[in-house]
């Protein structure tokens, strides 16, 4: 499981979500699966299903597109199934990129959101409690270490920062 992957499913099981990762999904004839999908995280008090793929790769946004078309379209097709007995499940996909210029807003199906945002509403979720009430548990080590982050980065000013905020005007 790649960082991505693992700080994304930390996320939405610390959120209350069941979560399973790299999950096969189209059991073909010959023992082979259709496809895997990265991340479902499912929460039953909400019936709100997530299916999240991540990517740090540095393909061009048409190659991009082939690569998370099967994987949103299985998404589509199998979990359904999954989660069949549950009423009335939403099904939100979600292509976490990693990248510094615009995107449009979907994907093969699936809301675009870059890691800068998703990072960025983590830390202010996390910025809502006071670490010394609510500390995030050890079982979540990329989460808490956001809510270190969130707590401190006051003080996580870069050296030459802090050396340009400390010299006389």
């Amino acid at each position: 499981m790649d960082y991505l992957q693992r700080l994304s499913a930390e996320w939405y099981e610390y959120q209350g979500y069941f979560v399973h990762t790299d999950l096969w999904v189209g059991l073909e004839s010959d023992g082979s699966y259709e496809c895997e999908l990265d991340v479902v995280a499912f929460h039953p008090l909400r019936r709100h299903l997530v299916h999240l793929e991540p990517s740090f790769d540095l393909l061009s946004w048409e190659e991009r597109e082939r690569h998370f078309e099967p994987k949103f379209a299985a998404g589509r097709k199998y979990l359904h199934r999954l989660f069949g007995s549950e009423q009335h499940v939403h099904l939100e996909q979600i292509a976490l990129i990693v990248a510094d210029e615009e995107l449009p807003p979907r994907i093969a199906g699936a809301r675009v959101l870059k890691l800068s945002d998703f990072l960025a509403a983590v830390i202010e979720t996390l910025s809502a409690f006071e670490m010394a009430e609510a500390v995030v548990p050890e079982q979540w080590p990329l989460v808490r270490t956001l809510q270190f982050v969130a707590a401190y980065r006051e003080r996580l000013a870069l050296p030459q920062a802090r050396a340009a905020q400390q010299q006389p005007a």
